[in-house]
């Protein structure tokens, strides 16, 4: 199947299967007592003696900072995935195909990026951001990323995020309206994830060792990046937690960490399956636990 039969297939299904999260969410739904924000078992904490610790409210409360913390890291990924793309549509011809899919994932990451805001809003949290290095990388990445890095980069936040919401969206113990959220995005990034593995199958291709090597570091630092921010340690201070040793039980909590190769696992298989852990970079990889 040539690009342009993907694009146009793509573009049939963003017709057929897209949500409008104002419409399709009650947002004016209250929580549901009792009910946690996300599968207990993929919590940072799981599995320590300081969720041990936690009485059931303090776990909930828990849980749902730290999706909120993963909804903020998502806003700040598809607002760099979002630059990306359109830097790259700029030199594409506005009446390909693929070029307009490229123009529809940016418009389904807006719907997206709105969600998330508005589940954060909804939850009575504030936003958790990325500071220091990491923004600074982040305004680096959407100004120069392109080819390999930058369908890599893409593919590691979508697929990480699509693993966790899959099983959400499917977990009765979790919030309806989180439920909700993650169903809209998980249906919707199906499409953006096999527009990525096609587009960066080819680009490797097509790529000289050189090019390659320098992929392999800016990949690794993207995966080292989007598994070490997935909470904020500010999210512990919620349930009375110093967040330096919390963020270092998290760290090293070997729970947590088959939680995250579990959810990288489809994408570093693909990555593998490219040549695109290896090198220098392969310590990164393994720093981040999601190999």
């Amino acid at each position: 199947m040539t690009r342009e039969q993907t694009a146009d297939r793509l573009l049939t299904a963003s017709l057929e299967h897209s949500y409008d999260p104002d419409i399709e969410i009650d947002w004016s739904a209250a929580p549901v007592p009792g009910l946690l924000y996300a599968p207990a078992n993929r919590l940072t904490l799981y599995g320590t003696p300081l969720w041990d610790g936690l009485t059931e409210e303090q776990r909930i409360v828990l849980s749902k900072h730290e999706v909120a913390s993963v909804a903020s890291l998502g806003i700040w990924f598809e607002t760099i995935l979002m630059q990306m793309m359109i830097r790259r549509y700029y030199d594409q011809a506005p009446t390909s195909r693929h070029a307009q899919y490229a123009l529809t994932e940016i418009a389904d990451e807006c719907r997206h990026s709105i969600m998330f805001g508005r589940m954060i809003e909804w939850f009575g949290c504030r936003p958790y951001r990325v500071s220091g290095v990491d923004n600074l990388l982040g305004r680096w990445l959407k100004a120069t990323a392109t080819g390999v890095p930058m369908f890599a980069a893409i593919l590691i936040a979508e697929e990480i995020l699509d693993s966790l919401q899959r099983e959400a969206a499917a977990d009765e113990s979790v919030q309806p309206l989180v439920r909700m959220v993650s169903r809209i995005h998980v249906v919707e990034e199906a499409r953006h994830v096999r527009y990525a593995r096609e587009e960066l199958a080819a680009l490797v291709g097509r790529s000289n060792p050189a090019q390659l090597a320098y992929s392999r570091l800016v990949i690794a630092r993207a995966a080292y990046a989007t598994a070490g921010k997935l909470v904020h340690p500010m999210a512990y201070t919620s349930v009375g937690l110093d967040p330096r040793v919390a963020r270092r039980v998290a760290r090293t909590n070997p729970v947590f960490g088959e939680t995250l190769r579990w959810a990288g696992r489809r994408v570093t298989a693909f990555l593998d399956e490219l040549g695109l852990i290896a090198g220098p970079g392969r310590a990164l990889w393994e720093r981040s636990r999601l190999i």
